[in-house]
């Protein structure tokens, strides 16, 4: 992926490592980030039985347009028969995703080898 010269966002950065595709997001993740965030994120998703991992660990905010990211990149994954993860571990991130009730679909990882490595019937919740 880092190959192609598809669309880019300075709030998300793309890559693979071990067959996964890897979505790192960085910075403030608000309603303007996510304008940027959109794109880059539908190329990653779209691609049938993609294995996916979202990546929280080095983000400073998150706010509900982050949170709507993460659905919409759950829901474009699991269309297409892909396994999505999710690694967080930012007290205050964790917190939102438990109290929104997203970490019930999406229970997140403590780290990215636990997420690389994990169970392929982690997220096959529809």
């Amino acid at each position: 992926m880092r190959n192609n010269p598809g669309p880019h966002s300075p709030h998300l950065r793309v890559h693979q490592d071990r067959g996964h595709i890897v979505l790192e997001f960085h910075g403030e993740i608000d309603i303007l980030a996510s304008l940027d965030i959109i794109p880059v994120l539908d190329a990653a998703t779209g691609r049938p039985g993609a294995q996916v991992v979202l990546d929280l660990r080095h983000i400073e905010f998150f706010d509900c347009s982050g949170l709507r990211l993460l659905y919409r990149a759950r829901r474009r994954v699991l269309a297409q028969g892909g396994q999505v993860h999710l690694v967080c571990t930012h007290p205050l991130t964790l917190r939102i995703l438990r109290v929104t009730e997203l970490a019930a679909v999406m229970p997140p990882l403590s780290s990215m080898d636990e997420a690389l490595g994990h169970s392929e019937t982690a997220s096959e919740y529809s």
